[in-house]
């Protein structure tokens, strides 16, 4: 018998086309593509559908496509297979997608709640002024002791905690060089600036954090939890209410910990993670977390079928 985790991608995973096929065969995936778009105002679908590259690397239009793709292939799992989840969680921005499938972070507002989280985040640090870089093949400890050694008085610090030996850093730009340049003459010669517009996850973001506070003043989340969601910030199981908007405000400058949220998760039981929305990346961080598990990807048909195919 398989245990449920619903996991859901963060920025990194859009592209043009996503969901489309989804609602050209399930009106549940039209009606939610259509309550985002009169939640925004625009034509967030024809983004989702048709935008190009460079629209959809926007911040600002990335997180709520991402977000409304992800919602439209849950609710197609949800009417087609009835299947549910002991656990949910979500890679940065996918943590809204989580909320909105516990029940406890109604869509409109979520919507438009990430659409300004993208803005803030691209607003808090003038563009090329900070950097994300991934380093491969370093431990906590001692990435954390490169960040130290770059810094020079810049914010540098861990961002992601994405599987074993991949972890990602970021910060003011020069120091995101240093931080290269010491991490290859310690043997680690691996690493990628990332194509990002903003150091996310670091303490650069505070602006965003504190604009983003004010912003969920305005959301009045739901009462019921329908499952934990396991949080970036703590990687430990949540169900406290009061708990969701401070995790989420703390979750813009502190480092995402999926490495030991996935950890977590198959030691509560998990033994098949199940990414919806658009791409594969969380498939693939799982699987090099934890090759005992079973990973499945839904954001078309062809992926809903296989769902469909396996022994619930």
């Amino acid at each position: 018998m398989s245990k449920n985790a619903f996991i859901f991608p963060g920025q990194g995973s859009q592209y043009s086309g996503m969901g489309k096929e989804l609602a050209d065969n399930f009106t549940v995936a039209r009606h939610l593509f259509q309550e985002a778009d009169d939640a925004l105002g625009f034509k967030l679908s024809s983004l989702c559908f048709s935008g190009s590259e460079d629209e959809l690397k926007l911040t600002a239009n990335t997180q709520p496509c991402i977000l409304a793709v992800s919602i439209a292939a849950l609710r197609v799992v949800q009417q087609e297979t009835g299947l549910t989840a002991r656990y949910l969680a979500g890679h940065s921005l996918g943590e809204y997608s989580s909320l909105v499938c516990s029940g406890v972070f109604p869509f409109a507002d979520a919507v438009r709640t990430v659409r300004a989280r993208g803005t803030y985040m691209q607003d808090a640090v003038p563009v090329g002024t900070g950097s994300m870089a991934a380093l491969f093949g370093i431990d906590r400890d001692q990435l954390e002791d490169i960040c130290r050694e770059a810094a020079q008085g810049q914010i540098i610090s861990p961002a992601n905690f994405n599987s074993p030996g991949q972890t990602v850093i970021a910060g003011a730009t020069a120091a995101i060089a240093r931080a290269i340049e010491i991490a290859k003459s310690r043997g680690f010669r691996k690493s990628i600036v990332l194509p990002v517009s903003a150091p996310f996850h670091c303490a650069l973001m505070q602006p965003a954090a504190d604009r983003l506070a004010d912003k969920l003043e305005e959301v009045t989340l739901n009462n019921d939890m329908l499952a934990p969601f396991v949080a970036n910030v703590d990687a430990a199981p949540n169900l406290d209410i009061e708990r969701i908007k401070p995790l989420l405000i703390a979750q813009v400058c502190a480092p995402v910990l999926w490495e030991q949220s996935v950890t977590a998760m198959a030691e509560l039981g998990v033994n098949r993670f199940i990414e919806i929305g658009p791409g594969k990346v969380l498939s693939g961080l799982v699987k090099r977390i934890n090759k005992e598990v079973i990973t499945m990807n839904i954001e078309d048909c062809a992926g809903l079928q296989a769902l469909e195919k396996e022994a619930v």
